[in-house]
């Protein structure tokens, strides 16, 4: 079974990865990210995911980094509570796009690991836009790997970033 695995950043991918593969899928994965921000803190995410890749030796593809994606999105959509779904939307839609465009059945995403995203919301708007395009989105609640895949990539030195990666997201880490 192969499936797309749009991955949002290094870390995210560890535990995902290893229980997708450990339940027999084949994995690809698909790095788009346009909420990124500064490009270096792109940057850096892209790095750090190619470097963990020598050792998972993943194919993964890598759209062109286009900000302008994110900022057209949520324009005058700054708020937490909207930003996010538009902003999950937008990363879902294109990897299912791609999935389907390459004959993927499924598709997920490295969020379900993250213990500070809408679990319900990221399923809801996943499990849409499988509904619109005609193929599967794959839900798994990887959260309880969180910790554990951040401890594997301090002990490995990778790159652990503060704050999910866009703009607003930056501020608010400041503000606290």
């Amino acid at each position: 079974m192969e499936i797309l695995l749009h991955i949002c950043c290094g870390v995210c991918l560890i535990y995902p990865f290893k229980v997708l593969k450990e339940k027999g899928f084949k994995i690809k994965g698909f790095f788009y990210n346009p909420n990124i921000h500064p490009f270096s803190e792109y940057k850096k995410r892209k790095e750090t995911l190619e470097e963990l890749n020598k050792e998972l030796n993943l194919e993964i593809f890598y759209p062109e980094y286009r900000p302008q994606d994110f900022f057209r999105e949520i324009n005058f959509s700054e708020a937490k509570e909207k930003r996010c779904p538009l902003c999950w939307r937008l990363r879902f839609k294109n990897t299912a796009e791609f999935a389907k465009k390459n004959n993927f059945k499924y598709f997920s995403t490295t969020l379900l690991v993250s213990p500070y995203q809408n679990q319900e919301r990221l399923k809801e708007i996943g499990n849409s836009i499988a509904k619109d395009l005609g193929i599967e989105f794959y839900y798994d609640d990887f959260r309880g790997g969180f910790k554990e895949a951040y401890t594997f990539a301090k002990n490995k030195d990778l790159y652990c970033q503060r704050y999910c990666g866009c703009i607003y997201s930056e501020i608010e880490r400041w503000k606290r």
